[in-house]
């Protein structure tokens, strides 16, 4: 099956027509008029003056976010790694297959998937798409430029990646158990608002410390997080976490903090003594057999941030999720400890929506299915009844998908799961 790329503009019959052929086109990729989220704005410190290679003024991500054009976004989301300071994830010698699967029929030109694909990327400026039934890729389309060799920033799918380390490092011995207090690996932190944390309350985001998350505002913790200097001689994260308040008794309310995922990175970093990078090459990314090399984000301090940005390609971020489908397991032996992944991909703290809930950063529902999400739209679905694997990277204006597309992206989905059903039925002659 070969990867479809559709074109940037507005989809006419006969760009239709060339998708339906299987060409790749080349897109070119137009201003828009939305902007980036006070994280990236933070973030974009260090640019280099230009890219020579593209002809782009990366002087853009010194500017206050609300002058971010659409098209600079896109560019920063395929191009991560020029702009901001980042360390190699290393692929290996040996890549995890993909098969080719049976195209989805409802996707090809004129089906009801189709129409919602084409829907997800004009309204959710979907830029890759890799669906996997049983590891075999059943659907695979790029837009925005985008190409099953380029890499993508991922935000907070990296959260998922770091809970995983945690499962390895305990299986490796380096870490006794979740139950283990934080201080024990970060001891700067005695004294702080972590004190009485444990490592289980920081994957489940119940620590009880406060914390503002609220990316349209630039005095939020996730804002400043980024941006405030480092304590001489100490790392970034640890600096800023230690100065936090108390809010509620740790273990009794979920509330969402990119921060204490950070706190996850430097504590795998400490008990491994390795650098977060480095340990996911050796666990995850050589080990599987991911096809390239990934980036991922570190901060001023050199050092990782564990709830955020790393950056490969659609078809490597399926196969992280058909590692996890298959138990996180590189020839039948597992990676991470026994019974973690259980725990991880089930409910372990309720979120106050009905039929989702929160395990070790992973977000969770009651039918089975869970999935490591990204602000702009990026998401890494796993549902292990159907063998179903969807991993999507897109560039929506906004860091929070708004209710439109949330339903189009539901939809898009749906037709996926219905043509796996209807294959399923079919087999089993009812």
């Amino acid at each position: 099956m070969q990867p479809v790329v559709a074109p940037r503009s507005k989809r006419s019959a006969g760009s239709a027509g060339r998708c339906r052929d299987g060409r790749r086109l080349r897109a070119r990729t137009r201003l828009g008029k939305a902007c980036l989220g006070a994280l990236l704005a933070a973030l974009a410190v260090g640019a280099p003056a230009d890219d020579a290679a593209s002809g782009v003024d990366l002087q853009a991500y010194r500017r206050p976010r609300a002058t971010w054009t659409q098209a600079e976004r896109e560019y920063a989301f395929a191009h991560w790694e020029r702009i901001f300071p980042t360390r190699r994830i290393a692929s290996g010698a040996d890549v995890h297959p993909l098969p080719e699967g049976p195209p989805l029929k409802a996707f090809a030109p004129g089906g009801d998937g189709a129409r919602h694909l084409e829907r997800n990327i004009d309204a959710f400026q979907l830029a890759g798409i890799v669906v996997l039934h049983r590891g075999a890729v059943r659907l695979e389309r790029y837009a925005l430029g985008h190409g099953p060799d380029g890499r993508w920033a991922s935000f907070s799918v990296a959260k998922s990646i770091t809970s995983t380390l945690v499962g390895a490092a305990i299986r490796d011995g380096y870490i006794a158990s979740v139950d283990d207090p934080v201080t024990r690996y970060i001891p700067e932190l005695r004294a702080s608002a972590y004190d009485g944390v444990t490592i289980r309350q920081l994957l489940t985001m119940s620590s009880g410390v406060k914390w503002n998350e609220d990316y349209a505002d630039p005095a939020a913790d996730v804002a400043l997080f980024y941006s405030m200097p480092a304590t001489p001689g100490m790392d970034a994260t640890v600096s800023y976490m230690r100065g936090l308040l108390r809010d509620t008794a740790p273990g009794s309310r979920w509330h969402y903090n990119t921060g204490e995922t950070n706190l996850i990175g430097v504590l795998v970093a400490r008990a491994t003594q390795r650098e977060l990078a480095t340990y996911a090459s050796e666990r995850i990314w050589a080990r599987y057999g991911m096809e390239r090399d990934a980036f991922w984000m570190i901060d001023r301090t050199g050092h990782e941030h564990g709830g955020c940005c790393v950056q490969a390609t659609t078809r490597d971020y399926a196969r992280l999720g058909q590692f996890i489908l298959e138990g996180a397991r590189v020839d039948a032996r597992p990676v991470v400890a026994d019974g973690w992944l259980e725990a991880a991909t089930h409910t372990q703290m309720p979120i106050g929506a009905p039929g989702f809930g929160y395990g070790y950063q992973w977000w969770t529902r009651d039918d089975g299915t869970f999935n490591a999400l990204g602000i702009h739209g990026q998401q890494v679905h796993i549902d292990p009844a159907r063998q179903l694997v969807i991993a999507v990277n897109a560039a929506l204006p906004t860091a929070l998908v708004p209710r439109e597309a949330m339903a189009a992206r539901g939809a898009l989905f749906d037709a996926i799961r219905a043509e796996i059903d209807a294959e399923a039925s079919a087999a089993s002659g009812r």
